[in-house]
């Protein structure tokens, strides 16, 4: 029989369902390996739990899987806690499985070097997870969201700690709402890094922006630890990472991979082959 696990990666912003089919021959070598289907949707903390369920029954049922006869696991990395319990609530009440919690005493397989281990988001140690998996170390992972962060996985393995930075879009957001003329504008390339009208303008100092910004803490980081595999996740990093040359592998879904390698390292006695 199929195994099915769904991976839930709680954002502040955006939460992703992934079905992953546990099992199969030659999964690792992309964080995508094995990924079934996925879903994106807003985070909200007014949905009850019987509407989030709906909303994944609708996407299961469009998508033609059976998880009534597979799903034997649920892994929730959250970085919004007062949306945690609801997903933990559908876990229970509609699947039938208590479900694992990334952050709540799991084996990561990563030695967490931060001075309160506890205090690092659940989403970053799987983005640290799912890097040192893919690429080894030393490795910088650059997660562009709501914020934009930096994870530092060192040679053996350890997690090290980075950085975390506003994120593209909340700077935008600050910079429209605070200045009267300006306007939002869409997310693009401007013909040059001086803009010739108010919109590239704009462009051009969010765009360059980032990739200054990138490269230059990438570049920081890389004198303390040597030369390492820089990887862009999160949100926007198909849409950024090819304005970042420093940016050398892009794997969207590497949050959702360190999830499903929490739960293989912690799989539940009863979910055994």
């Amino acid at each position: 029989m199929t195994e099915l696990l769904l991976a839930v990666d709680i954002g502040n912003t955006e939460t992703v369902f992934g079905f992953y089919e546990l099992g199969l021959s030659g999964v690792g070598r992309r964080a995508e390996d094995g990924l079934l289907a996925h879903l994106r949707l807003a985070t909200r903390i007014d949905r009850t739990v019987d509407e989030i369920y709906l909303l994944l029954r609708q996407f299961i049922d469009a998508r033609g899987l059976a998880l009534s006869d597979g799903m034997v696991g649920v892994i929730i990395s959250s970085s919004a806690p007062s949306a945690t319990q609801a997903m933990i609530d559908v876990s229970r009440r509609w699947l039938a499985i208590e479900p694992l919690v990334l952050g709540r005493g799991l084996d990561i397989g990563l030695t967490i070097r931060y001075d309160n281990p506890a205090e690092v988001g659940p989403d970053r140690l799987a983005d640290a997870v799912g890097a040192h998996d893919l690429y080894g170390g030393p490795a910088i992972i650059v997660d562009l969201g709501t914020a934009t962060t930096f994870d530092v996985v060192a040679a053996e393995g350890d997690y090290l700690g980075g950085a975390i930075c506003p994120g593209v879009m909340v700077a935008l957001d600050a910079l429209i709402s605070r200045a009267a003329a300006l306007r939002k504008v869409e997310l693009v390339a401007p013909r040059s890094v001086i803009g010739k009208t108010t919109v590239e303008s704009i462009q051009a100092g969010v765009l360059y922006g980032i990739k200054g910004q990138v490269t230059q803490i990438v570049a920081d980081t890389e004198e303390l630890i040597g030369p390492a595999t820089v990887i862009g996740t999160g949100g926007l990093a198909e849409l950024l990472a090819p304005f970042i040359p420093v940016i050398t592998q892009v794997e969207p879904w590497l949050t959702l991979h360190g999830l499903r390698l929490t739960w293989e390292l912690n799989r539940p006695p009863t979910t055994n082959k």
